[in-house]
């Protein structure tokens, strides 16, 4: 008997097995979508594999099998597989990343019905009704719209209806009478199909390339044509022309009839991106991110799917494309951490971009101003191979970089210390200039801390161990920016009844009051995620570039790769806050994060500068990042981590313990410790239990353990029976390894 093992979009970590009926044989090959019982509900699953052996007792039938192709190309089936085993994650939520929503709720339609299925093959899809002229002769006596709507349908031939109903408000009762006498008639055809972009791209021309840029792109080329696998990282200072490289790489694959994906860490970077790409090739890309309505994710996946459209640009859900034959894997600024997903399955988009184009037998390339320490590992232990663009693509020097040591300087007119007198002087000849200014802040609302002075308690969020972020504008709120929880700002203290609340810190809504009242000509305005999210980002981007705005607010959403070429000025108000996380990369990312905001000041044709304000001007990452020495940076963090037997120079693996009960959750954690200790080989180091740097997240309690190794089999087999361990914990505790993990918190 045939049967098969089918992955279901549940949190269950292996397969079930059904049987094929031999009508459904030809289709229910791996990868294809097929419709099975699941108890008493039927579920859309992915086929993993079929094969001729004994079915398991009370197994049930596929009951259809739909696609006439595999709905998940192979490679991309296999990379799921991968996926799934080395971060732990169960197979059918490792599925639900390949399928779009609309797919996956398929099984709410009944077998009788069309279904999301048949609309996929043109089946059930919207019909537009159309007038078209007949042979028949008009009625003798017509009403003067009658007679002008009739003169219109013959002029054109046919007309849809709804057109006409636009013009003649009465259009639907003259077709009924015209069409009973033969004049027209109305068919129904399938609707046109709606484009995804409202507006028109504008083609440009390539730009010539330096000399630099030419060489990458070569080499690119000469990797894409060879048809072997291959990972390069082009370290490009920003400004250098890394998106031209892309786009001309995108095209040779295009040439080769090969498809592409191209990755970025922010969806506001992606309307910047498909911009560039229609300009040059036109409307043949699909653009895949979170924002996307259920009809947009569907209409994307099955364009690519179809083939019709060969490049998909978008966030991190955008690896797992159906995109047809493979050959290029393009990730942008990929040291972000917004790359690594936090929550479900916890996988490393950059890390599974290269495996996805080395099981295609394509070609990845990583960019990024600020190479990430795993990626410059990988160049340096001939694992990539690095392309270099040095300097600014339209020959502009890079911004002039200053530390303001805030333990000497003052503040400005305004009073408040965060806005020193050298930035609020560099602000005043920005303005005056015409020119635009960005300063970094990375701290949302209005305060970050509500202190008692009566007792000294902070006002702390009921459900985590974060104190509550105060927001005026959204009516003087206190906000947790961890689980959302929101409640109005007391009248007095919760703790000791004292009216002596006070306000501390300054986050990006009160750097925007006091910046608009100390500069009232000026326009400000702010970018951070409590002014915008998806569409909305892209607007206030848009009102910068159009210089509707003079300064712009915000927090590390304007650190990315944002192209502003009239901004001459950037001020980061307090570049030591990205220093006292307790995570080994916390360094690694402060210089990131400098160097990237730096760049987004000089890319046109006035001079920039850049004014960093600190209490600490001798720390690393600040005095590599005034120099622009992104290599010596590099270099100096690479022998430390080597020190502490860190990544790139060791693999971490993280098991988190989280639970309602602290002592209960306390104890699963230290009983995964010690077994993690006993079967832990040589050279396998084992770190905690310890609880979480954030103790309490939405009312869960937080422990974690460390393993540590440079010997990645070892400390793999410690994973695995660590795992299997785990499954025996109580189900009020939840345990998540976490592989390669990012975020220590």
């Amino acid at each position: 008997m045939l049967i098969a093992d089918v992955a279901l979009p549940i949190p269950l970590g292996r397969t079930l097995t059904y049987s094929v009926p031999l009508g459904l044989a030809a289709r229910v090959v791996p990868g294809a979508r097929v419709l099975v019982p699941l108890g008493a509900r039927r579920v859309v699953g992915v086929v993993l594999d079929k094969r001729e052996g004994e079915p398991p007792p009370k197994v049930r039938d596929v009951l259809r099998a739909p696609d006439e192709s595999p709905a998940v190309p192979t490679e991309l089936l296999e990379l799921l597989r991968e996926l799934a085993g080395y971060y732990f994650a169960p197979i059918g939520d490792v599925l639900r990343l390949a399928l779009p929503p609309l797919e996956r709720d398929l099984a709410k339609d009944t077998v009788s019905q069309p279904t999301l299925f048949d609309h996929a093959r043109g089946v059930g899809a919207r019909k537009v009704q159309w007038v078209e002229v007949d042979a028949g002769e008009a009625p003798a006596k017509l009403s003067a719209s009658a007679k002008a709507l009739l003169g219109r349908v013959r002029a054109s031939g046919s007309v849809p209806l709804s057109r006409l109903a636009e013009q003649w408000p009465s259009a639907r009762a003259i077709v009924k009478r015209l069409a009973a006498s033969g004049a027209v008639r109305v068919a129904s055809r399938a609707a046109p199909e709606r484009s995804f972009f409202q507006d028109e791209s504008v083609r440009d021309a390539p730009p010539e390339l330096t000399d630099a840029q030419r060489q990458a792109v070569t080499a690119i080329e000469g990797a894409l044509a060879s048809l072997t696998p291959k990972t390069f990282l082009l370290h490009g200072v920003t400004g250098s022309g890394k998106t031209e490289v892309y786009l001309r790489a995108i095209s040779r694959a295009r040439e080769a009839q090969r498809g592409v994906v191209v990755l970025v860490p922010e969806i506001a970077l992606t309307p910047q991106l498909v911009a560039r790409y229609r300009a040059r090739f036109g409307d043949d890309v699909a653009v895949i991110h979170s924002h996307l309505t259920p009809a947009e994710r569907h209409g994307m996946w099955h364009k690519l799917r179809s083939g019709k459209v060969t490049v998909a640009i978008g966030a991190r859900s955008a690896l797992f494309a159906p995109v047809q034959s493979l050959g290029l894997v393009i990730v942008d600024e990929e040291h972000d951490t917004s790359f690594k997903q936090e929550d479900g399955v916890r996988y490393h988009a950059r890390d599974m971009a290269i495996l996805r184009a080395h099981r295609a037998r394509g070609v990845c390339v990583l960019g990024s101003a600020t190479p990430s320490l795993e990626t410059e590992h990988l160049a340096r232990t001939g694992r990539a191979e690095k392309l270099r663009l040095p300097a600014r693509a339209r020959a502009r020097p890079m911004p002039n970089v200053t530390a303001i040591d805030l333990r000497r300087i003052g503040p400005g007119p305004t009073g408040d210390k965060r806005i020193s007198l050298p930035l609020h002087r560099a602000l005043e000849e920005t303005l005056e200039k015409k020119e635009q200014a960005i300063l970094f802040l990375n701290r949302r609302g209005f305060s970050p801390s509500v202190r008692c002075e009566a007792c000294g308690k902070l006002e702390t969020c009921p459900q985590c161990s974060v104190s509550l972020t105060f927001h005026k504008v959204s009516g003087g709120t206190l906000r947790c920016h961890y689980c959302d929880h929101t409640t109005l700002l007391p009248p007095k203290c919760r703790a000791c009844g004292a009216p002596a609340l006070v306000l501390e810190g300054l986050g990006t809504e009160k750097l925007e009051e006091t910046l608009a009242a100390a500069f009232p000509a000026a326009r400000v305005a702010r970018l951070d995620r409590d002014v915008a999210s998806g569409r909305a980002i892209e607007k206030v981007l848009s009102a910068v570039r159009a210089r509707e705005v003079d300064v712009l607010v915000g927090t590390q959403m304007v650190t990315k790769g944002h192209d502003l070429p009239h901004v001459t000025l950037v001020g980061v108000i307090n570049a030591d806050a990205a220093l006292s996380l307790p995570d080994f990369r916390a360094t690694e990312r402060a210089f990131q994060l400098l160097v990237q905001v730096a760049g987004r000041a000089g890319r046109g044709d006035a001079p920039g500068r850049v004014l960093i304000q600190t209490y600490d001007p001798e720390h690393t990452a600040i005095a590599f990042a005034l120099r622009h020495d992104v290599d010596g940076f590099i270099e100096r963090e690479l022998v430390d981590r080597k020190q502490l037997g860190y990544p790139p120079h060791a693999r971490v693996i993280l098991v988190r313990v989280e639970g309602a009960d602290e002592h209960r959750t306390k104890e699963v954690a230290r009983v995964l410790a010690d077994h993690a200790r006993t079967v832990a080989e040589r050279g396998v180091l084992v770190l905690g239990p310890a609880p979480a740097p954030l103790a309490r997240l939405r009312s869960k309690w937080r422990f974690r353990l460390m393993m540590r190794s440079d010997d990645r089999p070892a400390l793999r087999r410690v994973a695995v029976a660590v795992f299997r361990h785990a499954q025996g914990a109580p189900r009020a505790v939840r345990v998540v390894i976490d592989v390669d993990p990012v975020q220590l918190l």
